[in-house]
């Protein structure tokens, strides 16, 4: 048999039985109107009780019929505390929502150098290794310096004879002019500036370190010529770590300098190190609509290492909004609401979700603390409807009935 069919027979005779109980079964307008069938459409459908002659039994008949009607709109009404709905509320709690700013960011060194020579020339020793640590002037490596050392040599020569050829002058003023002991002087002062040149370039043939640090890899060997451009060592000061992240637009009036940040290291999941905003970029990047921020992390355990990625996460206060159970938000044609007990009885109270948490929704509407709203039994929940507030629950979650 085709499907079409099948189908048309199947409507056919569920009015079939439809029409037999509306007609046969005692009570059945009754339970149409409890379910919430307007009474005009009931009165359309149920047949009206036949006339008998016997006007004691027609008597009868209606007072039983109005007793029943009076009974069902005292059900549909309310009244009574036995008929009215049993369901379990939940009270109103204040949420806030968190404006938490999650970002990824790169760290570097708080102070790193690239070691460079101040001279030209050939290395003639190498002082340290990967990973030692260095203080500030301490030698790491040294040039080729024999013709420094004769320069210097020379110049220390020269002074010798410049002083001596003035403390001469000085001595027979009497026999020389003026003019020639002022010479001598100049001369002398001359010959000590030559001196300090030759200290200084026989100095810069040793290649010093600028600051505390830890020596990253060699990359040059014992007689590799090198100029003022080769690197000779990088130093990192990993006592504390730079993190460089950027953060949306919208958070550029509300981050600032010593705001606390924390900040975990792919390295190291589930570890959490605790900094602050030490700088905030003064403008916007126009391509990607981002503010670059820069955060300070300790790292006194020397944990860390420059390069690291690390993804940093900041806490911002966020507004507060009515808190509901997720149960009790209900939908209909005009969108979300939740049913609040006043009284006894349950009003309907049109809500704006504003965030979807595990336990609460966050809702903006007419709600303060302590409100109480509906979270089970909402079936049968009807505007302005009696209500009896439980607080027993079966097991299976649903509220339960006496």
């Amino acid at each position: 048999m085709a499907f079409w069919k099948q189908f048309i027979l199947s409507l056919i005779v569920i009015i079939a039985g439809f029409a037999a109980w509306v007609f046969f079964a005692p009570g059945a307008g009754d339970k149409m109107r409890d379910a919430g069938i307007p009474d005009s459409l009931v009165s359309m459908i149920v047949p009206k009780a036949p006339e008998t002659a016997d006007a004691g039994a027609s008597v009868g008949a209606q007072g039983q019929r109005g007793q029943g009607q009076g009974q069902g709109q005292n059900r549909r009404s309310g009244g009574g505390r036995n008929s009215a709905i049993l369901v379990a509320t939940q009270a109103v709690v204040q949420g806030v929502v968190n404006d938490r700013l999650n970002a990824i960011g790169t760290g570097d060194a708080i102070r790193s150098v690239a070691v460079t020579p101040q001279a030209t020339g050939t290395i003639r020793e190498i002082l340290i290794k990967s990973g030692d640590r260095v203080k500030a002037g301490q030698v790491l490596a040294k040039l080729d310096s024999e013709e420094q050392v004769i320069a210097r040599g020379q110049a220390d020569v020269a002074v010798k004879a410049a002083v001596e050829k003035s403390n001469l002058y000085h001595n027979i003023k009497s026999s020389v002019s003026r003019m020639d002991v002022f010479d001598s002087e100049i001369a002398e002062q001359g010959a000590r500036l030559q001196l300090q040149a030759a200290e200084l370039n026989l100095a810069r043939r040793n290649i010093t370190a600028p600051i505390d640090g830890i020596v990253g890899i060699v990359p040059v060997n014992i007689g590799d010529n090198v100029t003022t451009s080769t690197p000779i060592v990088t130093l990192d000061d990993r006592s504390e770590i730079l993190v460089d992240f950027w953060v949306p637009e919208r958070f550029s009036n509300t981050v600032e300098v010593g705001q606390p940040v924390e900040a975990m290291s792919v390295a190291k999941p589930g570890q959490v190190f605790s900094g602050v905003i030490e700088a905030v970029d003064n403008r916007i990047d126009a391509a990607s609509r981002t503010l670059r921020l820069r955060a300070r992390i300790d790292n006194s355990t020397d944990e860390l290492r420059a390069g690291m990625s690390f993804s940093v996460s900041m806490k911002f206060p966020g507004d507060k909004y009515p808190a509901v159970d997720p149960q009790s938000v209900q939908w209909d044609s005009q969108g979300a609401f939740v049913w609040q007990v006043t009284d006894d009885k349950s009003h309907k109270v049109r809500v704006s979700i504003v965030q979807r948490n595990p336990d609460f929704v966050l809702v903006r509407a007419d709600l303060k603390d302590g409100d109480k709203i509906v979270t089970q039994g909402l079936q049968r929940v009807r505007e302005g409807g009696a209500v009896r507030v439980s607080a027993d629950v079966a097991a299976n979650g649903e509220v339960a009935t006496q």
